[in-house]
């Protein structure tokens, strides 16, 4: 899973995170930093769609929708630091049988 800490250049328009590709069965979601108007940074991780329906992971679903709404502009974001999403996602593959290639 790559993990990349997001840089504040491209606050107008797209930036070179956006533009990125999206590898075919992964979400772009962005843990840590603030919130979606408060101009935080956060850590942009490709998260399998597999582990969408983990339990743990549906939770941190469930805290974003209540916190941002699911009108979020851009990456989804996830209400909680970088290194608790780590856990939750590492928790994750090891219960859906998926190796970290980092």
């Amino acid at each position: 899973m790559a993990w990349k800490r997001k840089n504040g250049s491209g606050s107008t328009g797209r930036g070179a995170d956006e533009e990125e590709k999206v590898p075919r069965g992964h979400v772009p979601m962005v843990a840590g930093g603030g919130g979606v108007d408060d101009g935080e940074e956060g850590e942009r991780v490709l998260v399998p769609v597999r582990l969408l329906s983990d339990p743990s992971v549906a939770e941190l679903l469930d805290m974003a929708a209540q916190r941002y709404g699911y009108g979020q502009p851009g990456v989804l974001r996830v209400p909680c630091d970088a290194g608790h999403f780590r856990q939750v996602l590492d928790g994750a593959m090891h219960r859906c049988g998926i190796t970290s290639a980092a």
